[in-house]
């Protein structure tokens, strides 16, 4: 991924007032204030975050980005029914045709690719689920996803286990940390005022409006939004029942050489996942690395998001096992560079929107698919502290609130019984009473 260009950051330093007072520096916190400014342009607004923009998820993951806003069209059908399924699909298919002509109409340049992914099958079950999800996608509208042969697949990225994949073309890569750079940039263009290293203490509501306290000062706003993502629960612990937060694992190789490269050939760059439970994701860089990643997310008893979770030396190794597997013609090529980053899951695998205390919107949970579906809530953010109706903040998954998490202890054991329920059906045995009943209550874990 290329580095952050160097410029300093600007702290909160003394009391300012404000309409909108954003708190998160990532692509929701940004595509908010961009929405905000668009929506009412005389509005003023402000972005407090930690550390720099992107510190969290968005800086840290594939750079994958999909048309869905959901986990699957399966799962929106089961939650929302067909018809809000189809309106979620049209919604995410525009949503990253807009995207990519925002960008292109700025000169943004966040290394958007529009290469397609390729969802692969490493089993004959595999095989099997994607045409199911060729068939679901088709009921909601999408009618380019296509299932490919293993012949086919193979011309398109070369493994030994492959057995087929289903082709979503119309997807597309991004370097994340580019983008959110770009997405500050337009944000201060636009007027917004953004403020880093500036780590917010609480969110106070007060008569007429919001106080935000940090170290270097404070801001008086109208009204808030939360847009931190994962570590939401820091600042509203009301938010900790509706999701959990969880760490994915990435490395990434050196250079590939030529003969490297041509080894498994993947001359069209698609971003790859796979069709397990807990799947590897993967994905070239714009210099010709390799990206390769984990959806064995790790959960860290007590709701746990801080630097100490960063890294875990026994997903790494997982991953450099998992790679050598898939691609033997590189058992050599070495993984320099290693990171963990936070996501948020929702019990339904889709966002959720609400809005605390009349003056502090949020929205979260978007479970690895942030890239895109940030930019829809960004929207629907704008629209809830506009209290604007008739738009984006009318589809059901921002009305209905998913099904709760239990709480501590039983979270902690309720994780270890899932990825143990869901580690036995990626061995290739059938989803157990466990998975079963938490499809019939609508979590689809094992979808």
């Amino acid at each position: 991924m290329a580095g952050r260009a160097p410029r300093e950051a600007e702290p909160l330093r003394g009391d300012l007032d404000a309409d909108f007072a954003i708190v998160g520096g990532g692509y929701t916190g940004l595509w908010t204030a961009l929405f905000l400014k668009e929506l009412e342009p005389s509005a003023s607004v402000c972005v407090l975050e930690q550390g720099l923009v992107g510190h969290g998820g968005s800086g840290r993951n594939a750079g994958i980005a999909g048309e869905s806003l959901d986990h699957s069209h399966e799962l929106a059908i089961a939650h929302f029914g067909l018809e809000e399924a189809r309106t979620m699909a049209r919604v995410g298919r525009e949503n990253l045709e807009e995207m990519e002509s925002w960008l292109a109409a700025r000169g943004v340049d966040a290394a958007f690719e529009r290469t397609g992914q390729l969802v692969v099958a490493l089993t004959e079950a595999h095989r099997r689920a994607l045409d199911a999800s060729a068939e679901a996608a088709r009921r909601v509208g999408i009618e380019d996803a296509r299932v490919l042969t293993a012949e086919e697949l193979r011309e398109e990225l070369d493994s030994p286990l492959y057995r087929g994949a289903l082709l979503l073309p119309r997807h597309a890569l991004v370097d994340p940390v580019r983008l959110v750079e770009g997405l500050r940039g337009e944000a201060v263009r636009a007027g917004v005022r953004v403020f880093e290293r500036t780590p917010v203490g609480g969110i106070d509501v007060q008569r007429g409006g919001v106080r935000i306290a940090a170290p270097g000062g404070s801001v008086r706003a109208r009204r808030a939004v939360l847009a931190t993502n994962a570590y939401s629960h820091h600042l509203r612990p009301s938010l900790a029942r509706r999701f959990l937060p969880l760490y994915d694992y990435i490395l990434v190789s050196e250079p590939l050489t030529g003969p490297q490269h041509a080894s498994i050939g993947w001359r069209r760059r698609r971003g790859v996942i796979d069709a397990r439970a807990f799947f590897n994701y993967y994905r070239l860089t714009q210099d010709g690395r390799i990206l390769f990643g984990t959806s064995e997310a790790a959960y860290y008893s007590g709701n746990r998001v801080d630097a100490s979770c960063d890294s875990s030396p026994a997903h790494f190794e997982a991953l450099r096992t998992s790679f050598r597997r898939l691609f033997p013609a590189l058992s050599d090529l070495r993984f320099p560079f290693a990171w963990g980053g936070p996501i948020a899951s929702t019990t339904r695998l889709t966002p959720f929107f609400g809005v605390e205390a009349g003056r502090i919107a949020y929205g979260l949970g978007y479970t690895g698919h942030g890239i895109g579906s940030t930019r829809v809530a960004g929207r629907i953010l704008a629209e809830l502290s506009l209290e604007r109706r008739g738009g984006l903040a009318e589809l059901a998954m921002a009305r209905r609130p998913p099904l709760p998490y239990p709480p501590e202890p039983l979270r902690t054991l309720a994780v270890r019984a899932v990825t143990r329920s869901l580690r036995r059906v990626d061995a290739g045995e059938k989803p157990g009473m466990l998975l079963r009943i938490l499809d019939r209550l609508g979590i689809g874990f094992s979808s």
